[in-house]
């Protein structure tokens, strides 16, 4: 199984990052070791001090796929869900600025909360999916699918160019804007619309 997220798709996070609006999916992965379940507690990490949330809608593949044109990809997921892509800032930052690669801020063990998934029946047009975070009862992100610079589709059509699709692989999607940072104690609850998917405590 694995885990493939979807860099800069949201124009107003990048701006907020400061990084250019990329021609392409910006595509980086993370192992399974990275994935928390069941709304388990995730701890601050001891080589980072500045983790930061970023809250993602996150798709189920449902069959085995390469090559996929965008007119099909729809056939390969059946559920939704969200997740947050924990990014250790600083960490990330100091690779960037040393032109290195970044997985280690991304792809660390735990780093990947997810939530209930939910079919796309009830989650109607797929195209304008509300989502958002709160940290301890307070909005801290909003996002809309509808602002993706790549659609679902099309995220899926490229990234089985290079990877094959299979049951069971998740992907990240990307984030909105408001990402900052988490503290020991926080509460982290994100949503679907009204519908609570995920629920957790930062220790």
């Amino acid at each position: 199984m694995k885990i493939i997220c979807i860099g800069c798709n949201y124009v107003k996070h990048i701006e907020e990052l400061k990084h250019q609006v990329p021609s392409e999916p910006v595509i980086f992965m993370k192992p399974d070791s990275a994935i928390v379940k069941r709304n388990q507690d995730v701890y601050l990490p001891d080589f980072s001090n500045e983790l930061h949330h970023e809250v993602e809608l996150v798709v189920k593949i449902n069959r085995l796929g390469k090559n996929i044109a965008p007119r099909f990809a729809h056939r390969y997921y059946e559920e939704i869900g969200i997740g947050i892509d924990f990014t250790a800032r600083d960490i990330q930052r100091k690779c960037l600025e040393n032109g290195l690669p970044w997985e280690i801020s991304k792809a660390f063990d735990r780093s990947a909360p997810i939530g209930k998934f939910l079919p796309k029946s009830e989650l109607g047009d797929l195209r304008n999916l509300d989502f958002h975070l709160d940290v301890n009862g307070i909005t801290v992100q909003k996002g809309n699918s509808s602002n993706m610079i790549f659609p679902v589709d099309e995220i899926i059509s490229y990234v089985s160019r290079f990877f094959t699709l299979k049951i069971g692989d998740l992907i990240f999607t990307g984030t909105p804007e408001g990402v900052g940072p988490v503290n020991m104690g926080d509460r982290l609850e994100a949503f679907i619309g009204d519908k609570k998917l995920l629920d957790f405590r930062v220790k």
